[in-house]
């Protein structure tokens, strides 16, 4: 559900007329990355400028930050925003990571870590969505290119030619997904990039350097996923009726066949399931990434191990349906967590207990300005659901059952970390496709403090094309 390649990002360096800087919180003292002074009271300053030369004192203040740091934008060494990160991968953060990894990767649902954001924890999103943003850039989006939707760069040298020569990962395996979509017969007459059927949509890395090894606690497997760039995975996005999850035809386990009676959104799991009938050797997404698992868990069995799934947009929907499906399948998997960013929602009530039920750790970063978040279907209040049905104050019974036999109630799945563009003082005037934007979701969560001190003076992280 990317619209990255539909309306251009305006850029931050242009302040609009009526453009007011918004007040953000500087200098403040944080104690919550130190366990032993988790007591103490975290502290604010608030910065309150007045309305006098606010324009000019903008452009000076962007202008200054932005040639300080230009180099630094859309690169991994943007992570020098707190004295707490360290540059993408290689490095040491101000308390040991590998100490408290388990906490990091969700084992407690990130309880304490969020509000106010821990700055360990800011450093793992960041270093996630450098990854997400890895399979954007070396997808090649040019229609009249013979390697259209597929990979532009080789497995040995995608991070580097993404611009992260040193994340401390190998790319061990391209992934690509399918739509089950049959196209009538006139599309034939049309350009070739319009029915494109099977596309690469991310890929799987993992950590074999041995410092990051020791600096992250444990050896980490990140499967990164891109939003949506075809045509088929736009309609695919609009088949947003719920359906049963089916019995994974691969070999014999279940992808939700034990009566729980989950069910997801209908084109999220044709694009994970679907495979290509004319074609034997090309092979769904589910089953390449199922057998990626299997010969990773075999190459470093007896290893101290992590699962982190990660994407944006119809990425993240796709990460949290292959988290569930390898949780169902490998249920002795120490550690399965997905990190999503911007993305829809995924499935019902049911297919959110079978998540909690198997251990899935879901963090989800949300833009409450981004629209994609708020799709498809609805949520109703499931403090007041009721066994049998579901119940909410003000609206009539037989609109709920209405909706409900249609098929298109949703329920949100893990925790959430809620941002906000209008927090920011470098987005000014926003549209659809801004708050939807990877980029602007790295920069909120790089700027965030807390709910009372949203955005901080040091994020450094801005967007620029």
């Amino acid at each position: 559900m990317s619209l990255r390649n539909i309306i251009p990002t305006p850029s931050p360096t242009t302040l609009p007329s009526s453009y007011t800087l918004k007040p953000r919180c500087v200098n403040y003292i944080t104690t919550h990355n130190n366990p032993s002074s988790s007591t103490k009271p975290t502290t604010y300053n608030n910065l309150s400028l007045s309305n006098e030369n606010t324009h000019q004192q903008a452009t000076l203040h962007l202008e200054k930050m932005i040639n300080l740091e230009d180099h630094n934008i859309l690169s991994s060494s943007s992570f020098e925003s707190t004295p707490s990160t360290s540059s993408f991968g290689i490095g040491t953060y101000q308390n040991k990571l590998g100490k408290r990894w388990k906490e990091y990767q969700g084992m407690t649902n990130w309880e304490g870590l969020l509000d106010p954001l821990d700055d360990n924890l800011r450093a793992e999103i960041l270093r996630y969505g450098h990854f997400v943003e890895a399979a954007y850039k070396s997808f090649e989006f040019d229609p009249s290119s013979p390697n259209y939707a597929n990979c532009r760069f080789p497995k040995t040298t995608l991070f580097e030619r993404c611009g992260l020569p040193n994340t401390g990962y190998k790319v061990t395996k391209y992934l690509r997904a399918t739509s089950g979509i049959q196209l009538p017969n006139w599309v034939d007459k049309a350009p070739s990039w319009v029915a494109t059927q099977s596309s690469y949509v991310g890929y799987v890395a993992v950590c074999d350097n041995k410092e990051e090894i020791k600096r992250l606690g444990r050896r980490d497997v990140v499967i990164a996923f891109r939003g949506t760039t075809t045509c088929l995975e736009w309609l695919e996005n609009l088949r947003a009726t719920l359906t049963n999850l089916p019995c994974n035809p691969m070999d014999g386990e279940t992808m939700g066949c034990h009566g729980s009676g989950a069910m997801v959104e209908s084109g999220f799991l044709s694009l994970y399931s679907s495979s290509i009938p004319d074609n034997p050797s090309a092979l769904s997404l589910q089953q390449m990434v199922k057998q990626e698992i299997v010969r990773i868990l075999q190459a470093y069995a007896g290893e101290p191990l992590s699962l982190t799934i990660t994407g944006h947009s119809l990425g993240a929907a796709l990460a949290t349906l292959a988290a569930y499906d390898i949780n169902t399948s490998f249920p002795k998997l120490p550690m399965v967590t997905v990190i999503s960013f911007g993305g829809p929602r995924v499935g019902d009530r049911r297919f959110r207990r079978q998540l909690e039920k198997q251990g899935t750790k879901v963090l989800r970063i949300v833009n409450s300005e981004d629209v994609i978040t708020k799709v498809p279907g609805f949520v109703f209040d499931d403090d007041m659901a009721k066994e049998g049905g579901i119940h909410v104050a003000g609206l009539p019974s037989w609109i709920q059952k209405r909706v409900e036999k249609a098929q298109w109630v949703y329920a949100e799945v893990g925790k959430e970390l809620r941002l906000c563009s209008r927090d920011s003082p470098y987005l000014g005037s926003t549209n659809v496709a801004t708050c939807h934007e990877l980029n602007t979701y790295l920069h909120l969560v790089d700027g965030f403090v807390s709910s009372t001190c949203p955005f901080r003076a040091t994020a450094k992280r801005f967007l620029q094309r």
